[in-house]
């Protein structure tokens, strides 16, 4: 004999299938009426069959929120994490970057110290202009400009 699979109402997928009671139930006893809503609200329902297996469902739903909300709290707070050495790697950055600027402008100060002020720089030229004067009126004088050849 071939067994058939159950349908009904009473049928809960992944459980056996429950026996036929030997007395089948006087039509004066009315089934308690199901009334939707949560388990924990209605101690009666969760005697019935299918309400140990809603109360577990929720049961599962309630966990998984909870781990849910624990995995969000975690994630930002790795985040805040993130954020803060983000921000600590970028003002070391600056830091480096402000480092650098000071190491390039004390050497640019260094190599300009070693050049000539102002003054030193006029009295070049004044000696360059009275040592010019001088070698042309010698020149002159000893006829040194016929040594260049005329055009």
């Amino acid at each position: 004999m071939t067994e058939t699979s159950p349908t009904g109402r009473d049928f809960i997928p992944g459980t056996p299938a429950a026996p036929e009671p030997a007395n089948p139930p006087v039509p004066a006893q009315a089934a308690a009426p199901v009334v939707v809503g949560k388990a924990g609200s209605l101690p009666a329902q969760a005697s019935a069959p299918g309400g140990d297996q809603l109360a577990r469902i929720e049961d599962k739903c309630a966990r998984i929120e909870d781990k849910y909300a624990r995995s969000e709290a975690l994630l930002s707070r790795v985040e805040e994490k993130i954020e803060s050495a983000a921000s600590r790697m970028n003002e070391a950055a600056r830091q480096t970057d402000l480092a650098a600027l000071r190491s390039e402008v004390r050497a640019i100060a260094d190599r300009t110290r070693g050049l000539p002020g102002s003054g030193a720089l006029v009295l070049t030229a004044i000696i360059t202009a009275v040592l010019t004067v001088a070698l042309t009126i010698a020149a002159q004088r000893f006829h040194l400009d016929a040594l260049i050849p005329q055009r």
